[in-house]
């Protein structure tokens, strides 16, 4: 009996083929212009920030990064359009923190579960939580301010971006630490909120970007920052967690692709994000935009952030009420 000599290859030996030709294509990552959602309108700081940081990351890849405006449901729209893409890291979000890990818990039928369709990427940058008052408020800091609100009869108004947002939870927490009574008034985003505390319409919000020029210009006062440490626009301000141990919120924004990319492709997408960030000009150029710190940590230390603040969030949404339908 002859002996076949060509042998079908084993399943085994298959499977290491198309694992080597799967590897050899993704090396070849990006072949094609990226599209870089932004959840936001052009024109504010996260719309900027995108269109400060894809250029030089189009370079760095080789293809454009096409930024793309997608406002809509808080977010929410942008995060469904990258969550249904094909997972080929074709389709990125520029992904704010209240939509990744407080959103979720404010709608009841939300179409997209960001912690499962959702992959992080790498994270981009930081801001500053500020305390932020009406000069006509007398108080000059925010022990006095502590101190006002205890007794003030009836309770002082402070301002939000919006019910559920950072902004109101940051407060609520506050005033949980503190033991004051404040009236919430949301605002349909940081424009209008800002406007009505520099008119006098509420006394007192926390706020991001939307206050750092106004305090600098004396037009608002700082009282604090919210962050882990004292923030490099406003260092003379102190922290929360130097009066109420614990209580920390910062603000960040990273980026976000469609569950299921090959992990060489978060791989280079990771590296060269963080590359961009080192850089001495890239670095200035984030900080222009306004209280914005470059933000580099590594995917395990970003995934750990995500699920941290996913559970702190749901806790103080419970305790709220809060609620989008």
């Amino acid at each position: 009996m002859r002996t076949n000599r060509f042998r079908r290859p084993s399943c085994a030996a298959a499977a290491l083929l198309l694992s080597l030709c799967a590897l050899a294509a993704w090396a070849q990552y990006p072949s094609r212009p990226i599209r870089l959602f932004v959840p936001n309108p052009p024109g504010g700081a996260t719309d900027t920030i995108a269109r400060v940081v894809s250029p030089r990351l189009g370079e760095v890849l080789g293809q454009p990064v096409v930024v793309e405006n997608r406002p809509g449901s808080n977010g929410n729209l942008s995060s469904e359009l990258v969550a249904r893409a094909a997972p080929d890291g074709y389709t990125l979000l520029l992904g704010q923190d209240s939509q990744i890990v407080i959103s979720p818990h404010l709608y009841a039928n939300l179409p997209v579960d960001t912690l499962k369709d959702l992959a992080p990427v790498a994270t981009l940058v930081t801001t500053q939580m500020v305390l932020s008052s009406n000069p006509a408020l007398p108080v000059k800091n925010l022990q006095e301010f502590l101190e006002y609100a205890r007794r003030a009869k009836p309770p002082l108004a402070y301002a939000s971006i919006g019910n559920g947002s950072q902004h109101h939870l940051t407060m609520e927490m506050l005033k949980r630490r503190a033991g004051i009574e404040l009236i919430h008034v949301p605002y349909k985003g940081g424009g209008p909120a800002t406007i009505a505390l520099l008119a006098g319409e509420v006394p007192v919000m926390f706020g991001g970007n939307s206050v750092t020029g106004h305090i600098k210009a004396g037009k608002l006062r700082g009282l604090a920052v919210a962050g882990k440490k004292r923030s490099a626009t406003f260092p003379d301000l102190p922290t929360l967690s130097e009066v109420f141990p614990g209580l920390e919120v910062t603000a960040w924004i990273g980026i976000f692709t469609t569950a299921g990319v090959p992990a060489p492709v978060l791989s280079r997408l990771h590296g060269e994000i963080n590359r961009l960030l080192s850089g001495a000009d890239m670095r200035e150029k984030v900080r222009s935009v306004g209280g914005l710190e470059p933000f580099i940590s590594t995917p395990e230390e970003f995934a750990a952030l995500i699920r941290a603040e996913y559970a702190k969030y749901g806790e103080v949404v419970k305790a709220v009420g809060a609620k989008i339908d």
